[in-house]
């Protein structure tokens, strides 16, 4: 009886009320995704190639700029088809499939930005044992980590959401397939996806979210102790990058999956969702290149180089 209830496909109908300015919004987002690829793989190539960033710092930030070329790609490319075509259907077996990656990214972003928050306490508060503490096996391991963590949280929700019951009903008011649509349109008990939503939240969400928290306290009373004030300017310019980063991705996540379902509204939902599928993306290349002196540094070399060659 669930596999007659199974459907083939589904109807992402999240731009069905903005028919007419398709080929707008499809410009608008193509730039979006285009901008967020060059930033983003910018800052990958200069942590890989450019000695001066070969630390932790920048390991962290180009696994970071890799999850958010990902994440887009997971999303942003189905969107333009989407919207140029003019056809909004997408198959049961890709919406599990999308579902999956973009689970994966997301819930990996929030671990390494995390991880990002320690390395950053440790640069501060432990500037002298820093190489010894942040060693490239254990920041290796950490970011292997952060990337098991978003593979099995996925996994897990998308088996969950695989054994859901639709009825028939297959049009998502949505611009993609995330959890939140597909338990709206199951006419199954879901109480296990939303107890297993809620445990994520607590693990995946207010864990690393208390880890940064307690990071940033740390370091705040580390800065106000130190007595010199350039010394306090570099420490905050070091910290602020990833602490707007920071902002932007819990921001839309608590938004969109730390909270009770009963409060879930599509409508506001499908704003958030572009938020941080399309925006947050963009804006991280750009919050890391204009804030921080090492990146800026570092591309200014590669500009001579190409000169002078």
């Amino acid at each position: 009886m669930e596999n007659q209830t199974a459907p083939t496909e589904f109807i992402l109908s999240g731009f069905s009320e903005l028919r007419g300015l398709r080929f707008l919004l499809s410009g608008v987002i193509f730039i979006i995704y285009m901008f967020t690829l060059l930033g983003n793989m910018l800052i990958l190539l200069l942590s890989l190639m450019e000695p001066c960033l070969r630390t932790p710092m920048y390991l962290f930030l180009g696994n970071l700029s890799l999850l958010d070329i990902c994440q887009t790609t997971t999303t942003v490319p189905q969107m333009l088809q989407h919207l140029l075509s003019g056809r909004s259907s997408i198959s049961y077996v890709r919406c599990m499939a999308q579902l999956y990656f973009f689970l994966l990214f997301v819930g990996a972003e929030g671990i390494l930005l995390a991880t990002m928050a320690y390395d950053r306490y440790v640069a501060i508060c432990n500037a002298l044992h820093y190489t010894v503490l942040m060693s490239s096996k254990l920041c290796s391991t950490l970011v292997a980590a952060s990337w098991l963590t978003g593979s099995l949280n996925a996994a897990v929700h998308t088996v969950l959401t695989i054994r859901l019951s639709f009825c028939g009903v297959n049009r998502l008011s949505y611009f993609y397939c995330d959890i939140p649509p597909l338990l709206a349109l199951s006419c199954r008990d879901v109480s296990l996806n939303v107890t297993m939503t809620a445990v994520s939240s607590l693990f995946l969400g207010w864990g690393p979210s208390l880890c940064i928290i307690l990071s940033y306290m740390h370091i705040v009373f580390r800065i106000l102790k130190m007595q010199s004030s350039q010394g306090r300017r570099k420490a905050f310019s070091t910290c602020s990058s990833h602490l707007m980063v920071v902002l932007l991705y819990y921001g839309s996540c608590i938004f969109t999956y730390i909270r009770p379902i009963s409060s879930y509204s599509l409508d506001k939902d499908r704003l958030i969702s572009l938020l941080y599928s399309l925006i947050t993306p963009m804006l991280n290349p750009i919050i890391y290149t204009l804030r921080n002196k090492d990146v800026k540094g570092a591309l200014k070399k590669v500009f001579s180089r190409k000169m002078f060659f």
